[in-house]
């Protein structure tokens, strides 16, 4: 019974995390309650942010041909829902489904996303859509970051054909379990740094960790992915203002609507390792305005069944004051230094060579075990697969055909070689 009342409020926690930002906004925009407090308030006014497009700015009108996003042109004009068997939805988000499939021709496994233009458009992401592209075609060389094999487009979809990870994602593993044992966080808190110290280096900076951004491949490995928020060419010591990211891991300067540099994915890291290690992210409340009120003036708090070293990872982590953060200097150098990681070899840990500590035991492509049943019994749209080019478009569909000219992508040939 103590159990039951435990997993109660948990599960409510789960579902309400589902929420996206924008939604969440206005939510508590909603609630009388909360707008009173002052925190609360501050926040629902700094949600204009400077680029338009995040929290459905004032709409304009549609882009002219030379407002455009043109990356090129498509080196994979070939490529066709049709190509694809969808077998089964494995995820959703705010701008359609993740779905998996296999290539008729290939007979490999892929998980396809598979975004509505016209979704994008009224809420004017077509940026970070575009920037998501940009990302994922960087990610090649390196393990702990899904892989973009093509990409392309219909008159009213975008289709990112991706690396099909069935381990399921950190978030589910979690909620199953509740909280990891030490060896475990480490072990993943390293192979995660790892991936953001990559992106770093790119001048990449990700801006929305959380368990449900992670993934375990089939052998427990951990793999990035979603990259519609990161934000490209921050240099060193560059900042950035966007208010954006996920509830219970906006970092301080984020809710104060302050410059924020690389250092913001930091916080995130160290947000994450303590729900590995307790269950719920720092400062967490059911009460959205008691919650930014922690995460702004609440100090650390950690309980005593944790060893000195992961508590002095997590203070360096957590520290408000982004310019006294672990990582605020030397970036990466300073994570991967940190006394907690002494166990971690780090070449073995990129070249895989580090056995996971759990193994999630997948069958093979179809199993599906550590998806959520709420995708997976999902019945597949017919319309995932179909494509509307030859037939008579609207005004709507022809805007959101030309708003993303250049996505369209296909590796060199030389690379299957």
């Amino acid at each position: 019974m103590k159990e039951e009342s435990i997993k109660s409020p948990l599960k409510a926690f789960m579902k309400q995390r589902r929420m996206g930002l924008n939604d969440f906004i206005q939510k508590i925009a909603n609630n009388s309650y909360a707008c009173k407090h002052p925190e609360v308030q501050s926040i629902l006014k700094i949600s204009q942010p400077q680029e338009p497009e995040l929290m459905n700015a004032n709409p304009s009108p549609p882009p002219s041909p030379s407002q455009q996003i043109n990356l090129g042109p498509s080196s994979n004009p070939h490529a066709k829902p049709s190509d694809f068997h969808f077998l089964k939805v494995i995820g959703k988000g705010s701008f359609g489904k993740v779905l998996l499939a296999r290539h008729k021709a290939e007979e490999a496994f892929y998980a396809v996303k598979v975004l509505q233009k016209k979704a994008i458009l009224k809420k004017k992401e077509e940026k970070h859509i575009m920037s998501e592209r940009n990302v994922l075609l960087k990610n090649v060389k390196h393990p702990f970051l899904v892989g973009l094999h093509f990409s392309f487009q219909t008159a009213d979809k975008l289709y990112f054909v991706l690396d099909y990870i069935n381990g399921g994602e950190l978030f589910y593993h979690l909620q199953r379990e509740r909280c990891f044992l030490e060896p475990r966080a480490r072990f993943y808190a390293a192979e995660i740094a790892s991936a953001l110290g990559y992106l770093h280096s790119l001048n990449i900076v990700y801006r929305d960790l959380k368990p449900e951004n992670i993934l375990l491949d089939s052998q427990g490995h951990i793999v990035l992915t979603d990259f519609g928020l990161c934000k490209e060419n921050i240099e060193h010591n560059g900042t950035t203002s966007t208010f954006c990211g996920t509830p219970e891991y906006l970092a301080p300067e984020v809710l104060h609507k302050q410059p924020y540099d690389r250092t913001v994915d930091w916080w995130c890291l160290g947000a994450v390792l303590y729900e590995m290690l307790y269950g719920l992210p720092p400062f967490y409340s059911r009460n959205t305005a008691e919650m930014y009120d922690n995460i702004l003036n609440k100090p650390l708090q950690l309980k005593p069944n944790i060893t000195n070293s992961a508590r002095h990872l997590l203070e360096g982590l957590l520290q408000k004051d982004r310019t006294k953060r672990l990582g605020a200097k030397d970036d990466f150098m300073e994570i991967k230094n940190h006394v907690f990681f002494s166990l971690i070899n780090w070449d073995d840990l990129i070249n895989k060579k580090i056995t996971p500590p759990f193994n999630p035991n997948v069958s093979g492509p179809s199993d599906l075990r550590h998806f959520d049943p709420e995708f997976t019994e999902e019945p597949v749209p017919n319309s995932i697969g179909r494509s509307p080019d030859s037939i008579l478009l609207t005004a709507s569909v022809k805007e959101a055909a030309e708003a993303f000219l250049g996505f369209s992508y296909a590796p060199p040939m030389d690379s299957f070689l």
